[in-house]
């Protein structure tokens, strides 16, 4: 399988280097937003960016800006610009994780092998969609009427969950597979 020992550009022997390094990154933005969205958390928004993320109405996006304020609302507009970065990072980082797994799976694995790297390209429909939920987002910030807005943000931000947790079961559940000795015969005592 010649095709799998090269993931855009990262020849397999370096892929768990590259890894480790883009999760470093990617925690360190995760850290940095935490951060910047810690002021966002109020009654309105128990879940800061998060609960504006899941708003789904204008009347519920509304009210969590104006709890926010309008010092609350910068941070919202850094958090919100910073989450691109984030976005490439971590769906790198994930599909990177899921095409390691799926490669190091044995072939008698084929749906998991299939799963992984079904999970890996999903990790770049999640990128897409946070993009879009990014968007709809920083228009209402901006002051936008339309009432789509908050539901695309919310469903977007659904199924964006879901694929970016289920490739982070799957890198960890591979992860803990390869701790399991492959060769575990049990030797009857005579």
């Amino acid at each position: 399988m010649s095709k799998d020992r090269i993931w855009f550009g990262i020849p397999r022997s370096n892929q768990a280097r590259v890894f480790f390094i883009l999760l470093g990154f990617t925690l360190v933005l995760m850290i940095s937003l935490q951060v910047i969205g810690g002021p966002l958390q109020t009654n309105a928004a128990p879940s800061g960016i998060i609960s504006y993320e899941l708003a789904g109405s204008l009347d519920n996006a509304w009210a969590m800006l104006n709890s926010w304020g309008s010092e609350g609302q910068v941070f919202a507009a850094l958090s919100l610009g910073l989450d691109y970065l984030f976005l490439v990072a971590y769906s790198i980082t994930i599909a990177l994780g899921c095409r390691i797994v799926a490669s190091n799976l044995h072939p008698r694995f084929g749906f998991l092998i299939r799963l992984g790297i079904l999970l890996s390209w999903a990790q770049f429909l999640a990128a897409l969609l946070d993009a879009l939920e990014n968007y709809a987002l920083i228009r209402i910030l901006l002051g936008s009427e339309n009432a789509l807005w908050p539901p695309t943000a919310l469903w977007s931000a659904v199924p964006k969950f879901i694929i970016v947790v289920l490739g982070i079961v799957y890198i960890l559940a591979g992860a803990i597979m390869t701790l399991i000795p492959k060769n575990r015969s049990v030797r009857a005592s005579p």
